[in-house]
């Protein structure tokens, strides 16, 4: 009996309809039937290492892992042979696995050889524990490995090789007692490990465990390793046999469920939108668990997201709200706090204007924070002069996309790109800006031969791992991509069928592809006629192309102009409307995308519709009752030169250091000084807050309830893991207070208040409400009403009247360069253990142990014209301003290239070295174009990279576990065959 997409099998007599190809074990998990399994995990498929599952199939004992169906497959999982051959599978994982678990921090009923044994009604093992001659790797500040403990299923080294594709992890199969090692058997410390923490994640016992862990979870775990070890061996006298073992430590195991919370939260860092649950004690955060029905991430992490917590209990944290008394601060209560702020706001309004008052939102902060902070001013202000810190980085893209495809945002999801046959990524740092979304790109161009072609003006190690890396002079992207594409028509190469339907302009924007000749290609970007037809040639042999950028795109003066250019590339050879295809600009920040999408934009209200089209603006008036200018209103950049200018007497800063991140630093703090009233919300006192006349204390994202949009355009919630430090407030209940106090009545009793609100006007989210977006569930804009969600944009055609895409003609000038004084040009851009500025993960003592500052990269053949080595300090001077820092000499970079990371907000702050020139269309900060001189200051010194830093290790990259060695060792019988021999 064959179903079309179905076959038949039966499993201890019972037939069951499975689909082609699935894989044995998966399918018996389906079927109520149990079967021990330890190696196996459902995200990384099967590793064959433990030989638990051991089944009988047409008589034949085997891995049901390593089997997958076919028809007519008889199988048994309960016939004495196959019982005695799971036994010993067990019997040999107990003799590497001392079973100690109410004593063990990893008793909280997720160890999957307890689950297993206890499952399998294992009552005894019939050989002892036996102890290893390795020692504790307590190396790492992020986790501890137990050799001891460790059974060898290799589930760590599957997802740190495969998964995370790192591959630092392994196991040394050939020595007597086989262990995991890192790199070529060094201490984890000294390893190429960037702590990720997905090999904790996945192991499934004790011996991979996060330090925080240790003894903090059990009610008798901490204790010293002697006392420990007496309580282990009095623990086993006491208890004969597993069943009495089991019940104490399940009791145990039990009580511990009371007083730790396991919470759903999405990450705070990057746009990647990771989630997982966070394990609370109290206010101690013990553990981050990513979850298999993670949307974003699956069961992936990076060392931020699983480590970087440690800012929520900072002592530096604010809790009182405070008042400016000259040169310090006074604290003060709320009322008092926010009473002063609307009396000041209502004052400079009255005097001045709606217009003299500006508010800079936060890509920190949520969904509803970013909806309520326009509210309040357009609603309770009444100006349009709101923005938010994509202005710095992502507006650019958002502008392309919208000039030829109509939706700002990435075309589909993070699985897209991984489906890929082709990648590009141009200006991005993936693997330290989006190490996650890095993996999935590095795992499909490992194991499934997807081309990764990466272009950028360093070697980092997307451009190592590239099949071909190219580094077009800075500033030039648009033009080879525009040279690039003119070949492909001119060669008649592009997708007719796809443009005849889906595009208009084709016959314009032809016409404007006149100068980008190769020849003219090759003199401005440095990359030869044979490299620009290479490109050309490999994008059109494959199906499907995907394209992810990031801000060394967008931060230059031609940023719109460069994503418009790659939008036409896409275009031309039909790559949008199908999954694995598409462009992808990656979003930096956790809720960059949202904090846009929920209306903190001079020019468009929630959901991109603009503040100059009637009928969307009236929906607004009508609802909250007030007139709203017809008028975008100043954006980031435009309000600093207001305050200069006399025009912009106030300003608003919720969760940004702009003092730090804005370009031209001394222009920007030049400005705050000059404020009238200044107000700022954050959880520090950063270098913003120091100008502030008023500084309200905001709540992190573990301390309150709502909703991020990552990068691919996911809305996911977050819970409440803790109650807010002291007098903080999430920022929507500060907003919300400070509305009332200026008469308007806002009675938001939560954020999914909020939500409903900005669903019911912003036609773009009309389907989000809190009830579809429970635990891991998440939808992703356009939202219908119904809740019908949009993974992949554009499938039906493109959000035009006439549903057609549109080419976009460019022409190109180079607009910034070197010069003979200021003769070498910065680069900068994120690492990956800080964020941004490192106001969060400088809190982290053991990221900061990592790398403690920012440094100079300085290519070897500068190095040596200069006279300098590592550690060499020196000045940067550029026509805004200098810094100082130490060098750093890396082959990443060449030439009069430097490169400098974006976490210092001291001496090395790129941003005293910024100007005020912008892209031309959206007014973001030209950052990566920046030409400076260079004084040496001292010839050498301690180099600034620590010897415990993972770029100085030794990765040791293979397939999986490679499992095949221990079958291969002369002590290893497999236990089917062990079974047949006694039997």
């Amino acid at each position: 009996m064959h179903n079309q997409d179905h076959i038949l099998i039966t499993i201890n007599g019972e037939e069951f309809l499975a689909e082609p190809d699935q894989n044995l074990l998966d399918f018996i998990n389906t079927t109520g039937e149990f079967v021990p399994q330890i190696c196996y995990n459902e995200s990384l498929g099967p590793i064959q290492t433990c030989d638990t599952c051991m089944v009988e199939v047409d008589g034949q004992i085997v891995r049901a892992c390593g089997t997958y169906v076919s028809p007519g497959m008889q199988v048994n999982t309960t016939i004495d042979q196959v019982n005695t051959a799971q036994k010993e599978a067990l019997d040999r994982i107990t003799e590497k696995h001392e079973l100690y678990c109410t004593v063990c921090d990893y008793n909280n009923g997720s160890c999957e050889i307890h689950n297993t044994v206890a499952a399998f009604g294992m009552e005894e093992q019939s050989r002892p524990f036996e102890s290893k001659p390795y020692d504790v790797d307590q190396s790492s500040p992020f986790y501890r490995y137990d050799p001891d403990q460790c059974i060898l299923c290799g589930r760590c080294v599957e997802v740190c090789q495969d998964v995370q594709v790192n591959e630092t992890l392994l196991i040394d199969w050939e020595r007597e007692k086989p262990r995991v090692v890192w790199d070529n058997d060094v201490p984890i410390d000294q390893s190429s490990c960037v702590s990720c923490g997905q090999c904790v994640t996945v192991c499934p016992c004790n011996a991979l465990m996060e330090t925080e862990m240790v003894g903090e979870t059990g009610y008798m775990t901490n204790h010293s390793p002697g006392l420990l070890r007496s309580m282990i061996d009095l623990t086993k006298k006491a208890e004969p046999g597993y069943g009495p073992l089991f019940a104490v430590s399940d009791t145990e195991a039990a009580m511990r469920e009371e007083r730790i919370e396991k919470t759903k939260t999405v990450c705070t860092y990057c746009g990647v939108g990771c989630t997982f649950d966070v394990w609370t004690k109290d206010r101690k955060v013990l553990k981050v668990e990513p979850q298999h029905d993670s949307p974003a991430n699956g069961i992936s992490s990076c060392i931020k997201g699983k480590f970087g917590w440690d800012y929520v209990n900072a002592e530096e944290r604010l809790t009182k709200p405070l008042i400016r008394d000259g040169e310090s601060f006074v604290e003060v209560e709320w009322d008092q706090a926010l009473s002063y702020v609307a009396k000041r706001f209502s004052e400079i309004k009255d005097e001045n204007g709606a217009d003299a008052l500006g508010f800079i939102s936060s890509s920190k902060a949520t969904n509803e924070e970013s909806y309520l902070m326009q509210k309040l001013a357009r609603q309770a202000i009444g100006t349009n002069n709101i923005d938010n810190c994509s202005r710095y980085c992502q507006s650019p893209a958002t502008k392309g996309l919208f000039r030829t495809v109509g939706h700002g945002g990435d075309s589909g999801s993070i699985d897209d790109i991984a489906e890929a046959e082709m990648v590009i990524t141009i200006g991005s740092n993936t693997t330290e800006s989006h190490p996650v979304l890095a993996s999935r790109i590095k795992r499909s161009q490992k194991l499934f031969g997807q081309k990764l072609y990466v272009f950028d003006l360093r070697k980092h190690e997307m451009g190592q791992r590239a099949d071909q890396f190219f580094q077009p002079k800075s500033g030039t992207d648009l033009v080879w991509l525009s040279a690039v594409t003119k070949y492909i028509i001119d060669q008649g190469w592009e997708n007719r069928t796809f443009i005849n339907k889906w595009v208009n302009g084709f016959e314009e924007y032809k016409e404007s592809l006149s100068t980008f000749t190769l020849e003219y290609a090759e003199k401005l970007t440095g990359l030869t006629k044979d490299d620009l037809i290479g490109i050309a040639k490999q994008i059109v042999r494959v199906d499907k192309l995907a394209i992810c950028w990031a801000m060394g795109v967008t931060q230059h003066q031609l940023g719109s102009d460069t994503s418009t250019a790659i939008s036409n590339l896409l275009l031309i050879t039909g790559n949008y409307m199908r999954n694995g295809t598409g462009a992808y600009p990656l979003r930096g920040h956790n809720n960059v995308q949202g904090c846009s999408d929920f209306g903190s934009m001079p020019n468009f209200l929630p959901g991109y519709e603009e503040v100059e089209d009637d009928t969307a603006r009236n929906r607004y008036e009508n609802a909250w009752g007030v007139k709203i200018p017809n008028k975008p209103g100043k954006d980031n950049h435009e309000m600093i030169k207001a305050i200069h200018d006399g025009e912009l007497h106030s300003l608003y800063v919720l969760g940004e250091d702009t003092g730090i991140v804005d370009a031209n630093i001394n222009y920007v703090t030049a400005a705050f000084e000059k404020l009238d009233f200044f107000v700022v919300q954050d959880l520090f006192l950063t270098e913003t807050a120091k100008y502030a006349d008023v500084i309200l204390p905001a709540a992190p994202s573990l301390e309150k309830e709502g909703t991020f949009t990552n990068t691919e355009r996911r809305i996911q919630r977050l819970y409440k893991a803790l109650d807010p430090l002291g007098d903080s407030r999430p920022d929507w209940e500060i907003i919300m207070n400070l509305a009332n106090r200026l008469d308007y009545n806002w009675k938001y009793a939560n954020p999914a208040d909020i939500m409903d609100e900005a669903a019911s006007l912003a036609p773009l989210f009309a389907g989000v409400r809190y009830d579809r977006l429970t635990q891991y569930n998440s939808l992703q804009w356009p939202v219908h009403a119904d809740g019908t969600d949009t993974p992949l944009l554009y499938a039906d055609g493109f959000p035009f009247d006439d549903h057609k895409a549109r080419l976009y003609p460019l022409d190109f000038e180079l607009k910034h360069d070197t010069n003979e004084t200021y003769d070498l040009h910065v680069n900068n851009g994120r690492v990956l253990e800080h964020f941004h500025e490192g106001n969060m993960t400088y809190k982290s003592t053991a990221i900061s142990s990592k790398i403690p500052n920012a440094f100079i990269e300085v290519s070897p053949e500068l190095a040596e014209e200069r006279g300098i080595n590592e550690g060499a300090k020196v000045r940067l001077t550029s026509e805004s301003g200098e810094v100082t820092g130490l060098v750093h000499i890396t082959d990443r970079v060449r030439g009069k290239e430097l490169f400098i990371p974006l976490n210092d907000n001291g001496k090395t702050a790129v941003n005293y070295l910024t100007n005020n020139n912008v892209d031309k269309d959206t007014n973001t900060p030209s950052y990566k174009e920046i030409a400076v001189k260079m004084d040496v200051l001292k010839q050498k010194g301690k180099s600034p990279l620590k010897s415990n830093n993972y770029r100085r290790g030794n990765p040791q990259p293979q397939i999986g576990v490679q499992v095949e060695r221990k079958w291969d060792r002369e002590d290893y019988i497999f236990p089917g065959s062990q079974v047949k021999q006694n039997g």
